[in-house]
């Protein structure tokens, strides 16, 4: 396997470093012409990753159902099972040479418009396994003047970390977070992975102004520049699920949990009311929030009570980001009124296709169905989700995964792509 990947990476090394040099000379000839250089961003423009694979991207996206049929069976073949996927080693052996490294795997290393240079955004990317997908998501968003923090759970192997320090240390504004926690699901530690990386990111960059944070199995649906504009929309607002409470979650912040043997357990003690004035709500893990929300929560002493509270909760990022949104004195956040209730479908942060909501638009479903997998009642997009995704307003989308449908990240991938190259004027 290994060998097979450096065969694959000599080979696009090779098909790259050729396509580089001929849109190096042609970018030469048309400057000295006093033509302007925009066919500098043809030598960012992702090349087929195996001609083995060949996929129809185009008809994909635009949602061709012979087409998408087509892509089904190949990724259902044994052969494209069996296709070369980059080990940590890989990407630790790739990475020492940063300047290959962010040349092969096509990072844009500086700002495609002077809006976007002056509009950065910060990240929190929390992960702990499939590190090639987590190096294609850093690949899809990064910009060099937008900042990122990875938090990689403590649990992970070594070689994992390790993999993931070497890819952060090629950019000067991806870092690993300072503090790292033992990932446990539904627990508070969750939440204080994204806490930690927030602490981090307002020490290390003082220009961001919104923050999004992510998950190892999350892909953009926007461009840097259509995250930028909306972002700028929002006029210093959130965005983020946040609706009222429905009886049967209420034990989830009603009751007293705690980690036993890597699970979160009921411990039957009821809880204290929460230390704040406003109702709690319900809502997701994450959020798109501005900077000065984010600095307000280690100001505030009566955020901070509330906080140090949600610590013994049941998943509190479903509860602790919706409440304080709701909250009057938080920056961007939005009044208690039922009126005023966001859904996820509603908010910007994050497309979901629940598997109970799935079913015929025309007749009042929010989403049709999903066409690729489920796991625990979410839909692990297929590239048949595609066409009807790229329709909505969120700026990224959960799940995507490699081992069940690596054509729909890779068409995905490739339209952002070429949308940023090629139709930037669009939207400048």
């Amino acid at each position: 396997m290994l060998c097979r990947s450096l065969r694959y990476f000599r080979y696009r090394l090779f098909r790259w470093t050729l396509t580089g040099i001929c849109c190096s000379l042609t970018l030469l000839f048309l400057v000295s012409r006093g033509k302007s250089p925009v066919n500098q961003y043809r030598n960012l423009e992702l090349v087929e990753e195996d001609p083995r694979y060949y996929v129809n991207c185009t008809g994909i996206i635009n949602g061709d159902e012979e087409t998408v049929i087509l892509a089904k069976l190949q990724t259902l073949s044994i052969v494209y099972k069996k296709r070369p996927v980059l080990s940590e080693k890989d990407y630790i052996d790739f990475s020492k040479h940063c300047s290959n490294f962010t040349k092969v795997q096509r990072y844009i290393t500086f700002p495609l418009s002077k809006e976007e240079e002056e509009f950065p955004i910060a990240y929190s990317v929390v992960i702990h396994h499939r590190i090639d997908m987590f190096e294609k998501l850093l690949r899809t968003i990064y910009a060099p003047q937008n900042v990122y923090c990875i938090h990689v759970d403590k649990k992970s192997p070594e070689i994992f970390l390790n993999a993931a320090r070497s890819i952060a240390s090629c950019f000067d504004n991806v870092f690993i977070a300072s503090q790292l926690e033992n990932v446990t699901y539904a627990s508070w530690s969750r939440v204080q992975a994204d806490v930690n990386c927030m602490k981090d990111l307002l020490q290390r960059n003082l220009t961001w102004k919104y923050l999004i944070n992510l998950c190892g199995m999350d892909f953009p649906l926007k461009t840097n520049l259509e995250m930028v504009e909306k972002l700028k929309a929002l006029k210093g607002a959130n965005s983020l699920e946040t609706e009222k409470t429905s009886p049967h979650k209420e034990k989830r912040w009603k009751h007293s949990y705690k980690v036993v043997n890597g699970k979160i357990k009921d411990t039957d003690i009821n809880k204290e009311a929460p230390p704040i004035e406003s109702p709690m709500f319900s809502g997701g893990a994450y959020f798109v929030a501005s900077r000065n929300f984010v600095e307000y929560l280690f100001k505030s002493p009566k955020i901070l009570r509330f906080i140090e509270w949600e610590k013994d909760t049941y998943s509190p990022d479903e509860h602790m980001w919706a409440t304080l949104q709701r909250m009057p004195d938080v920056p961007g956040s939005v009044p208690v009124n039922n009126k005023f209730d966001i859904s996820d479908m509603n908010s910007l942060a994050r497309l979901v296709k629940w598997s109970y909501l799935e079913g015929d638009i025309s007749k009042g479903a929010p989403y049709p169905p999903c066409t690729g997998v489920h796991i625990r009642s979410v839909c692990v997009f297929g590239a048949g989700d595609l066409k009807w995704m790229l329709q909505q307003h969120h700026l990224f989308a959960n799940k995507f995964d490699t081992a069940v449908d690596g054509i729909a990240l890779q068409c995905l991938e490739e339209h952002l792509r070429h949308k940023a190259m090629y139709n930037l004027l669009n939207y400048t």
